[in-house]
């Protein structure tokens, strides 16, 4: 197995190149190699001579062949490709197929390659807060039980108990993030059910319209009703790479779940935070049109989480609300940034 080199699926994805970025950035791994895999080639990072491959990740041949590249055996593999929560809940067979049957591929691959190479792959997959659904606890802690409500959840838990099984079993050394809500994601709405979250921040600084599917209006009770659990991009990325450090041993010896931190804002409270830095203009240009779906599965999902476990192993949160998300969001677009 060659050391500091890192495959990441998903990596045309933004996400993916933001960690790409972050990971060449990393100070405590000098030299890191990067293999870039998913279904559109990636884009190399100025500069960097990375391996980038794309790749059926649902093919398990395909998926094989990322751990034999001119790079060799990656020591880390950050898992975060997949299908987006309204895009699985729309397409049920194409939604297992990618965000189950291709991760279970991509976690064989590196089992069989760590023992080749007698060596444990680190294994970091992005999970969700899609997993937890039905009566839930006014606080979510570690020991909450999830029982997911859509096929987006359902899926990203199937992935999480194959994950901590192979570790138990020391196939690797896996480590399961569940991602709050990310905001402000900058580019087109993706298929997810949350894509809203940014959406009704993101159009109206670019002067366009956009649509809510939460509410009537602005004076819906709905804007309060509905909570979310969020995190900015910034902050997630910055617990992407410092999953990689973890010591093994600091996780929960039953689990290697880690629910990353993050914080409680309400669909009025997203738009007040607009409305405070860009002006009643930009509020105006968010339309109300209820989408029921929509609407249910968000509305499964936990809004208030308990930090306490994840920020003793060291994870980061983000301070200040919405508010200072959306300026920096702002300011990255003013300077072409995002």
């Amino acid at each position: 197995m060659s050391n500091n080199v890192v495959l990441i699926t998903g990596a045309g994805g933004w996400l993916g190149g933001l960690l790409a970025r972050a990971l060449l950035a990393d100070e405590r791994v000098p030299e890191i190699k990067l293999i870039l895999a998913d279904v559109i080639e990636p884009k190399t990072p100025q500069g960097v001579d990375a391996v980038t491959i794309r790749a059926d990740l649902t093919d398990p041949t395909q998926a094989g062949a990322l751990f034999n590249t001119r790079y060799g055996v990656p020591d880390t593999v950050y898992c975060l490709h997949g299908i987006m929560s309204r895009g699985s809940e729309d397409n049920f067979d194409l939604g297992i197929k990618v965000n189950m049957d291709s991760v279970r591929s991509i976690l064989d691959a590196a089992r069989h390659a760590g023992e080749r190479t007698r060596t444990l792959i680190k294994f970091i997959f992005t999970s969700s807060l899609a997993v937890y659904g039905g009566p839930l606890p006014e606080v979510v802690t570690p020991d909450t039980i999830a029982t997911p409500q859509g096929a987006y959840g359902m899926a990203k838990l199937v992935d999480e108990l194959f994950i901590n099984e192979y570790t138990r079993r020391g196939f690797v050394d896996g480590r399961i993030l569940r991602l709050p809500t990310i905001v402000v994601r900058p580019g087109p709405p993706s298929a997810a059910t949350s894509a809203f979250v940014s959406a009704i921040i993101r159009e109206p600084l670019l002067g366009a319209e956009t649509t809510c599917p939460i509410g009537d209006g602005l004076v819906s009770p709905a804007l309060d009703a509905l909570a979310l659990w969020l995190a900015s991009p910034e902050t997630t990325i910055r617990n992407f790479v410092l999953a990689r450090h973890i010591p093994g041993a600091r996780f929960r010896a039953h689990t290697r779940v880690v629910c990353l931190p993050g914080f409680t804002a309400t669909v009025r409270e997203e738009i007040a935070a607009l409305e405070r830095v860009a002006g009643r203009e930009a509020v105006a240009r968010i339309r109300f049109v209820e989408d029921e779906t929509n609407r249910r599965i968000v509305a499964s999902w936990p809004a208030r989480f308990d930090n306490t476990y994840a920020l003793s192993l060291g994870f980061a949160v983000d301070e200040g609300g919405m508010e200072p998300i959306v300026r920096r969001f702002k300011e990255q677009l003013e300077a072409g940034e995002v």
